[in-house]
């Protein structure tokens, strides 16, 4: 029987196809060897166990078994003045925050949804292993969940200890989120259980590397970006790419397909190397688009860029692993190096 040469051809074709992206695309690291065992405190079911007809003796409870994270929580998250757990403005704005029907409705939908928190337990796990990987020296946090009443502390790191706060991640038709007005739709999307992993890593990243207190021009801040991307790319490799950008998946799209006018844009308009922080603000910070931009485009569209230039880097520097990466200080060095042009 005669071979058909069409067939051969092409299954020789898709055979080299295969070799060559096993060979030359990203490769995720076995990280199964890393011991890593995450125990999740559950701080907001505690709280709520409190006698509000006795509250004093919680506090003091409270404090025992969380001596760094309940006076944060109680001056700083729940701002209910300076913490002493004998207080007694402290008491009162508890008892209040205890006994109001809205509150406790939230904290009976929040345990009803992470009830069982084996699901986060695995993801953070496997996020710290990754991490672990590529910086050997980090300590995994302690992890501590809250709510806080909604009010947008998602994910924050206190010395050792990684908080959650889990009112912040109920879904985006959680019906309490539309009813307050400073959470547009475009922000009530992220509100999701999918992004807790991907905003705990975040923190953490900036914590291990702080931001410079000078934050230089918008392509200083692009890459400063970009290198945080380029880390949670690394850390949660199964991660989707728009969960990672919080773009929605048309968004992340839109920019792909035009990665060469978003330079152009940037170049075209002398906005660079601008330290006017309000134009910084405007490709920056999360917005439901960019102004300028055609329909389509996301917010905070310099963390794309940021990427893109710092992949490229990556890309071309074989030898830099992403601890030093992370330490690097010259960003502008790394632009240079990475020669993007889209």
């Amino acid at each position: 029987m005669r071979n058909n040469p069409t067939y051969s051809l092409l299954t020789g074709c898709l055979a080299a196809l295969f070799l060559y992206a096993c060979n030359t695309g990203n490769k995720t690291p076995d990280v199964s060897h890393i011991p890593m065992n995450v125990s999740i405190q559950r701080f907001d079911s505690a709280l709520f166990t409190i006698d509000t007809n006795d509250i004093q003796p919680g506090i003091t409870r409270l404090h025992q078994a969380y001596p760094l994270f309940m006076p944060i929580y109680i001056s700083e998250i729940m701002n209910f003045g300076a913490y002493a757990d004998s207080s007694q403005e402290v008491q009162q704005q508890l008892r209040l925050f205890l006994t109001n029907r809205d509150f406790r409705q939230l904290e009976t939908a929040v345990s009803q949804k992470y009830g069982n928190a084996g699901t986060l337990q695995k993801q953070l796990e496997e996020a710290f292993r990754y991490t672990k990987y590529y910086i050997p020296a980090f300590h995994p946090p302690k992890v501590v969940t809250f709510t806080s009443g909604i009010a947008n502390y998602g994910a924050i790191t206190i010395d050792s200890i990684l908080g959650i706060g889990l009112d912040m991640y109920m879904g985006a038709d959680f019906p309490p989120y539309a009813q307050i007005p400073d959470y547009p739709d475009y922000m009530i999307r992220h509100f999701a259980p999918e992004y807790i992993t991907t905003n705990c890593m975040q923190v953490l990243q900036q914590q291990l590397y702080p931001a410079p207190r000078n934050a230089g021009g918008l392509l200083e801040q692009m890459i400063e970006a970009g290198k945080q991307q380029y880390f949670l790319s690394k850390v949660l490799p199964n991660t989707p790419d728009s969960i990672r950008f919080g773009y929605a998946k048309e968004q992340l799209q839109w920019c792909r397909e035009n990665e060469k006018f978003i330079w152009q844009f940037f170049v075209q308009n002398n906005l660079l190397y601008t330290t006017d922080w309000q134009k910084i603000n405007l490709f920056m910070n999360d917005a439901p688009a960019t102004q300028g931009m055609s329909e389509g485009s996301p917010g905070k569209i310099g963390y794309f860029v940021g990427y893109e230039i710092v992949n490229k880097y990556m890309e071309k520097h074989a030898d830099v692993s992403v601890q030093q990466l992370m330490e690097s200080k010259n960003l502008l060095e790394i632009f240079k190096a990475s020669k993007y042009r889209p």
